[in-house]
């Protein structure tokens, strides 16, 4: 199948036989698209990904992460 000229950004997974190349147009689109993102991240996005960090770690260590949350469970309930 012929890989067909386009006016607007392509990526495709495969070079159809070419030579694997990057045309300009879509090395201009994808910084502007990288760009954006990075722009986009905040302290939402990092505490985003703590979170994730800490149920990934709760999921390896189920027992652990129980026990850990018993004894703030029981902290919390004499404190208050």
């Amino acid at each position: 199948m012929p890989k067909s000229a386009a006016l607007h950004p392509n990526w495709d997974t495969s070079s159809y036989g070419e030579p694997a190349e990057i045309s300009a147009l879509n090395r201009v689109s994808l910084g502007a698209h990288l760009s954006v993102c990075g722009a986009m991240r905040g302290p939402l996005q990092a505490v985003g990904g703590g979170l994730g960090s800490l149920l990934g770690w709760m999921c390896s260590h189920t027992v652990t992460a129980a026990l850990a949350v018993g004894v703030l469970a029981s902290i919390a309930w004499l404190v208050l």
